[in-house]
């Protein structure tokens, strides 16, 4: 779905980048049906057809924080303290349930992008209030739909608070990042773990963590060696995610991977993902060394695409790699 790198092609980077890390942790609760009387049987494991999804909360922190989060010039920012207050608004209000909507009504809806973004502003009262800013200002945006969603409510919000903004395209972070170090572009809506990542650019360790406090740490001094600040993190967050359908989740009663773990210890789950999961830490060795999962069998699919996703769907695999904001994830009705 993402036509930007994700954690997966970070992991790329060497077999020992083993750091637990993804988003939305949750608590592994005890759950309805299978888990109330220990495991299931393998029938009560097969995938279960349906067409809608639900991501497992990752209640162990396997994946990455990659906290939707604004990322500026740092003499931009400087000149115009507004430039960051406003963008901190904007990751006060905005949750990954809404850039899950967003994309859908971008991906599925086809409705445009600047008509999604001012709805969005303005069901969270940044239409008005919003004040202390003068000048031009760039928000760059990558070219996928998240990205131009997110960078045109940046510039949405900062209008409302007085600069001058528009949207400008850029590409992948290979271009972008420099533009933005550059001062070509004022700011740009990033992904936490990945662009800490990035700054790195060490290849032998991982910095990033599933921790949104001790990433942002990490990320601090990099940002400032590169001439960026970074605002603050939103809920929202878009990473590597396992899904089900509907259908699984509650016949089994799971809403998280432990709870899955525990309710289908018997090694009859078939995993579906892209070719290098088997071998990438925080696939499908995360998920047996993290959570005590057993599958019976790997499906080569893709990343996140629709390929996984229509093999969840068709009841082929039990469990695949998606992305947490895949607009897929919409709730039917």
């Amino acid at each position: 779905m993402r036509a930007r790198s994700r954690t997966l092609s970070l992991l790329a980077l060497a077999a020992v980048l083993t750091t637990a890390a993804c988003g939305q942790s949750g608590s592994s609760g005890t759950g309805g049906g299978a888990e109330a009387s220990g495991s299931a049987s393998g029938d009560a494991c097969a995938p279960v057809a349906g067409d809608q999804l639900v991501v497992l909360q990752d209640d162990k922190q396997l994946q990455n924080a990659d906290n939707v989060i604004p990322a500026v010039n740092a003499a931009a920012a400087q000149a115009s303290p507004a430039l960051l207050e406003t963008l901190n608004r904007v990751s006060a209000e905005l949750t990954t349930d809404e850039l899950i909507q967003m994309n859908a009504a971008v991906d599925v809806q086809r409705q445009s992008a600047s008509d999604v973004a001012a709805g969005w502003i303005t069901d969270h009262g940044l239409a008005s209030g919003l004040s202390g800013g003068s000048g031009a200002v760039v928000v760059g945006a990558a070219d996928f739909t998240e990205s131009q969603v997110l960078a045109t409510i940046y510039a949405d919000a900062l209008t409302n608070a007085g600069f001058q903004a528009t949207v400008q395209t850029v590409g992948n972070r290979e271009l972008y990042l420099p533009a933005l170090e550059r001062g070509e572009i004022q700011a740009f809506p990033e992904y936490l773990a990945t662009v800490t990542e990035a700054l790195d650019a060490d290849d032998s360790r991982q910095v990033a963590s599933g921790d949104v406090n001790e990433t942002v740490s990490a990320l601090t001094p990099l940002a400032q060696q590169a001439g960026l600040v970074f605002g603050e993190p939103a809920e929202a967050a878009d990473q590597n995610a396992f899904a089900v359908t509907q259908a699984f989740a509650d016949q089994l009663g799971v809403t998280t991977l432990s709870e899955l773990a525990d309710a289908c210890g018997d090694g009859s789950l078939v995993l579906g993902g892209p070719g290098e999961c088997p071998q990438r830490p925080q696939c499908q060795p995360g998920l047996e060394q993290t959570y005590g999962l057993k599958f019976a069998s790997f499906s080569e699919l893709d990343a996140g695409g629709p390929l996984t996703k229509a093999a969840i769907q068709q009841g082929e695999v039990s469990l695949g790699l998606v992305f947490s904001s895949d607009g897929a994830l919409a709730k039917n009705g």
